[in-house]
């Protein structure tokens, strides 16, 4: 539906994007993605057997790498035409829509990412409390 221009809404399962997506409450409005930029949230198909939504880290020639937000380490390889959407929005149970790519959220997840070396330790705190 997505190749044929059509908005689909995805539930998102497990807890790799957090703290930006929560899995099992929130869902991502996914669209056809015409180019797709370091910082994007895209669903792709990885090593030739899952679909995952998760941040695009980088991008060299043809490869993509991905990493979900709330994963410490591992990162996710493939093609430019495994990419199959891009994540805009995220959708709370209750209906309530976030854009993915506000200013604050693409200040926050660039921050987020350089905090890596720590983000267990924030992701300890934050499951616990969530």
């Amino acid at each position: 539906m997505v190749d044929d221009g059509v908005s689909v809404t995805f539930p998102v399962k497990g807890t790799s994007m957090l703290p930006f997506i929560i899995g099992g409450k929130e869902s991502v409005i996914l669209q056809k993605a015409s180019k797709i930029n370091v910082g994007d949230v895209v669903l792709a198909w990885v090593d030739g057997c899952r679909y995952v939504v998760h941040r695009v880290i980088s991008i060299d020639g043809e490869q993509v790498v991905l990493m979900g937000d709330g994963n410490i380490v591992g990162v996710e390889h493939c093609s430019l035409n495994d990419v199959k959407a891009l994540a805009t929005h995220v959708v709370s149970r209750k209906g309530h829509k976030r854009d993915l790519y506000a200013p604050w959220r693409q200040r926050a997840s660039r921050l987020w990412w350089h905090l890596r070396p720590i983000r267990r330790y924030v992701l300890a705190i934050y499951r616990r409390l969530i």
